[in-house]
């Protein structure tokens, strides 16, 4: 299993949605305008003192689940910029679940993990049922040599309904657990929705892996959810009305870094 240091604090991973890539409904046309808003953004967060980033292409709509040729092309082009002017970790979540993709990404671009939405769980999204990916990844992993590449995975993650409502949450981590997760991410319903402090104490009580808080997590809860977590994943509260396609606010993200500093 990979080590993630970033894990080892109260840490906070900070999302970088690119702007809607080739091939999608909302794309402008225009390459460069998607990879300067990157950069600024990891600018900004980084400015703010945020630990690591995901470069997500969040705006992709609607999400499939796996990315069309031209959209890999362009995630890389990012992810590329990105790493390269990066001072802290830089993690790939190729949306809404390409973990392939997401792997492949990482590895020519030199991330240090990447985020898995479906990894043991079967689940239903606005694509159709998304089955779980822990066999194949973990296969490809280990064919691409990528072993110190960090899985960071969710159980029964958000924007989706579990296809048995009969699995616990406790069974997912489990599962996931067994399966070779470096971490779990919990989650609330949606984006911007906090994972319920109930949920992650049920899942600590199963696993001696790291906890993520993927959702929700802002300068006024943060304490709370910290107290239960190693890190959390944060975009939304971190941008002036909470939308995935706007910039990240230096000024929100450094307020959030400030609540968070406090609790390490």
């Amino acid at each position: 299993m990979a080590k993630l240091d970033l894990l080892e604090k109260k840490s906070i991973i900070g999302m970088i949605h690119t702007l809607a890539l080739p091939g999608t409904m909302d794309y402008c046309g225009d390459m460069t305008k998607v990879i300067d808003r990157a950069l600024a953004d990891l600018h900004a967060m980084q400015n703010a003192g945020v630990d690591a980033v995901i470069v997500e292409n969040f705006c992709d709509h609607p999400a499939g689940t796996k990315l069309e040729p031209e959209q890999m092309a362009a995630l890389t082009a990012v992810a590329t910029v990105v790493a390269r002017e990066a001072t802290i970790p830089v993690g790939i979540d190729a949306a809404f679940c390409d973990p392939m993709a997401s792997l492949a990404i990482a590895v020519a671009v030199g991330a240090t993990f990447i985020r898995v939405p479906v990894f043991v769980d079967t689940v239903v999204t606005s694509d159709g049922i998304v089955k779980p990916c822990a066999r194949e990844l973990q296969r490809y992993r280990k064919l691409l040599g990528a072993e110190n590449i960090a899985l960071l995975c969710d159980i029964q993650t958000k924007h989706t309904f579990m296809l048995s409502s009969a699995i616990s949450i406790e069974e997912s981590a489990l599962m996931a657990t067994e399966c070779g997760a470096d971490a779990l991410i919990i989650t609330g319903a949606h984006t911007g929705s906090a994972s319920p402090l109930e949920t992650i104490r049920r899942v600590r009580e199963v696993t001696k892996l790291p906890l993520i808080a993927g959702s929700g997590v802002n300068a006024q809860n943060a304490a709370d959810q910290l107290s239960l977590v190693e890190a959390a994943i944060v975009g939304s509260a971190m941008k002036p009305h909470g939308k995935a396609e706007e910039p990240i606010d230096e000024a929100l993200a450094a307020k959030l870094m400030q609540s968070v500093k406090a609790c390490r």
